[in-house]
């Protein structure tokens, strides 16, 4: 038995047998060389596998906009502008005419010298274009040996898949039926195929370095999506406990779908609304499927990402309109363009920068680049006549910043009464409050907004000086950190004395003993994955607020994260032991 580790990226338990994708050496083909008169015939076997290709993705794509929806199947779309391009196609003919060898062997020169190309490119946008590469390349490659790999869409048993990685493809053609979990080398959690696996709620570890090679097609796996391990050869007495562990698993998402028509609200009647973070309005389903209360956190940025362009004042318009209205009339907030960090876009060529997650970034860009920050905040007014849409600044460091972005509101507002647009004009305003600079003046900004929304992510990771994706110091990033919650405490404080109501939008939230901290702490609002929300629903009507008042005020007497963190956990299993895992 072996135990290797990686990133969870969607919840549950599987065991089964594996099928492992070996896909590594697929563009690896050896030379075979043809005679003159075999050139037309070998030229019509590369077309005819190029049509064949491009009708594969028209289904892929077709059966992915019907089941997951548009933004999901237009990453398909980038695969079909793959196989028109002339450069490429005139690349292999050339070859097959000049070098007289087989269409396999001249399309596989020419696709390892775009991976390798593209491999000493620095920009983001364009390196994660490989994975679309090399996706339509062994497609190609599979219609021209006339091959039928082992197809994930007619599985004969449950099977766990494993692969060095998966493709986007690869992931959205899985039988849902029988694919009951799958385990790869690479990736993480904002891959297009951990949110695939969200949407489809599959068990899914990411970033397991070697499981590919480590694991053999028929081996008995397990895949713990709770933990993010993955365990290989399991003995007979670990294959029961997670067989139980299965098994209670299910019957907890059971017994906690019972509670999504309830309301979050403690035993004495103390409620406190229960929202959802999204990326992509696909996940909107799985947002009304799981009990949200609306839309706490919709981040914008991905709708700017994979893309060589930037999103129309209308494109953006339509996209969150049809978010305003398939919610309505619960509210949805909407963040402005969180650009930077870790998220670049190609279109823009920006800088590096030695830090970037305390560089240009968030409002500091939308400050600077007025043209595409005006476009979006016209698009979000526009469509706030749709059903009941609020608005909020990433990253706000200061009340000049704060100000600023709400004189170029009100300059949007105008220029759309010009335009006869209509509006909502009494649109709420928010504020992340990201930054220690941001909790300690809270008093001062809120004097500019409506609301505060807590990224407890970034609040972590800039007030206690950790990189939160830097495995040598996570142990330092902690949630439960005495300065963390003394920062949440004082935003609360100032908000309620300025009327202005505060939520909490971090994964800290999302945990179901820190919620119960941040409820007695005073939050009106926590907002979290999908999947969060029957957890922490249950913790919330599991106690009085006396008592979530109680634990938060005896968690700001404690001096280390560590006694936190363990006193709110002992108060949560006191009171909702299902919740915890054996």
């Amino acid at each position: 038995m072996k135990t290797l580790t990686g990133i969870p990226v969607s919840p549950g338990v599987a065991i089964g047998k594996a099928l492992v994708l070996r896909s590594e050496d697929s563009f690896v083909i050896a030379k075979v060389e043809i005679r003159s008169e075999d050139i037309p015939k070998e030229i019509v076997r590369f077309e005819e596998a190029l049509t064949k290709t491009r009708s594969e993705l028209f289904s892929v794509r077709k059966k992915i906009a019907i089941e997951l929806g548009h933004e999901q199947s237009d990453i398909f779309s980038a695969h079909l502008l793959i196989l028109e391009d002339r450069t490429m196609i005139e690349d292999v003919l050339s070859k097959i005419k000049e070098e007289h060898v087989s269409a396999e062997y001249a399309f596989s020169l020419v696709i390892q010298r775009y991976f390798q190309a593209f491999a000493q490119i620095n920009d983001e946008y364009l390196k994660e274009r490989v994975a679309d590469i090399k996706d339509v390349g062994k497609r190609i490659l599979q219609n021209l040996r006339g091959g039928v790999q082992e197809s994930l869409m007619k599985l004969k048993e449950e099977t766990i898949i494993v692969a060095h990685d998966l493709s986007p493809s690869e992931t959205a053609m899985m039988d849902r039926e029988r694919a009951i979990a799958f385990a790869t080398d690479i990736g993480g959690p904002t891959s297009h195929t951990a949110i695939m696996a969200r949407s489809m709620e599959i068990p899914a570890v990411v970033g397991i370095d070697q499981v590919s090679k480590e694991v053999a097609t028929g081996e008995l796996l397990i895949i713990d999506g709770n933990r993010g391990v993955a365990i290989l050869k399991p003995d007979a007495e670990t294959v029961e406990r997670y067989t139980r562990e299965e098994k209670r698993f299910v019957e907890l998402v059971t017994e906690l779908d019972k509670l999504k028509t309830l309301v979050a609200e403690t035993l004495d009647g103390h409620k406190v609304q229960l929202m959802a973070n999204i990326e992509f309005p696909d996940e909107i389903p799985s947002v009304i499927a799981h009990g949200a209360e609306g839309i706490g956190l919709y981040r914008t940025e991905y709708f700017y990402m994979n893309r060589t362009d930037l999103p129309s004042e209308e494109e953006q318009y339509k996209a969150y309109r049809q978010v305003a209205e398939r919610l309505a009339p619960k509210p949805v907030v909407i963040r402005t363009l969180d650009l930077g960090g870790d998220k670049f876009l190609s279109s823009l060529d920006l800088p590096r920068e030695m830090n970037p997650f305390m560089g240009w970034r968030a409002i500091r860009f939308c400050l600077t680049r007025v043209d595409i920050f005006k476009t979006q905040l016209k698009a979000i007014l526009r469509a706030s006549v749709h059903g009941n849409l609020k608005l909020m600044y990433p990253m706000i460091s200061n009340l000049t910043e704060l100000k600023r972005a709400n004189e170029l509101l009100q300059e949007s507002k105008e220029e759309l009464r010009k335009d006869n647009f209509s509006f909502d004009d009494q649109i709420e305003i928010g504020a992340m409050i990201e930054i220690p600079s941001a909790a300690l003046t809270s008093d001062v900004l809120a004097r500019e907004v409506d609301f505060f929304s807590i990224g407890t992510n970034d609040l972590i990771q800039y007030s206690l000086a950790v990189d939160r994706v830097n495995e040598k110091i996570a142990y330092l990033y902690e949630p439960a950190h005495p300065a963390i919650l003394k920062l949440i405490h004082q935003t609360i404080t100032n908000g309620k004395r300025a009327s202005v109501w505060v939520s909490v939008c971090g994964e800290m939230g999302g945990d179901p003993a820190m919620a119960l901290l941040l409820v007695g702490l005073g939050i009106d609002q926590l907002s979290m994955s999908s999947f969060a929300l029957p957890k922490v629903k249950k913790a919330i009507r599991s106690v009085t607020f006396r008592e979530a008042r109680e634990i938060a005020m005896r968690a700001l007497e404690f001096t280390t994260g560590e006694e936190i963190k363990k006193f709110s956990e002992a108060k949560l299993k006191s009171v909702s032991p299902e919740l915890f895992e054996e």
